[in-house]
């Protein structure tokens, strides 16, 4: 009977995140489309501020953490650069490399975006908490 509880306990646990985690992805896409983006432009522009130490990335890895082939992000790209978001420069280290930059209505359009997905962030991570914390319930020694 107690591992059935700790079952349930379980999916009901991830029952929550998985709410949340779409209720929060529901939210981005909406608040992208309100300031007059779509959610992978949103995400690009993230993604561009998302390494230590510098103020770029490549298109491979924007590839990357979109899990998206690298044509498409060059498609994105272009598509960003015609809407004055970002801009293309050449790698200074390897040629062969495309860095993605934020221009001003970029990181203006990306500061706005993240301070309006801050209160949502805070519910998601309630949510992996608890789901998370159920790992540890009802596991045998």
């Amino acid at each position: 009977m107690e591992e059935e509880q700790v079952t349930k306990q379980r999916m009901e646990a991830l029952s929550e995140f998985r709410f949340r985690l779409r209720s929060f992805l529901r939210f981005s896409e909406d608040a992208a489309r309100d300031a007059g983006i779509t959610v992978l432009q949103y995400q690009l522009m993230l993604h561009t501020q998302g390494f230590p130490g510098r103020e770029w990335a490549t298109v491979s890895e924007i590839a990357e953490r979109l899990q998206a082939q690298p044509h498409g992000v060059v498609a994105l790209v272009s598509r960003c650069e015609e809407a004055g978001l970002v801009r293309r420069k050449p790698s200074t280290v390897d040629r062969r490399q495309v860095e993605v930059h934020l221009l001003p209505k970029g990181r203006r359009t990306l500061a706005k975006l993240a301070t309006a997905h801050a209160d949502e962030l805070e519910e998601l991570a309630e949510a992996v908490r608890l789901a998370s914390g159920l790992r540890s319930v009802g596991a045998k020694p």
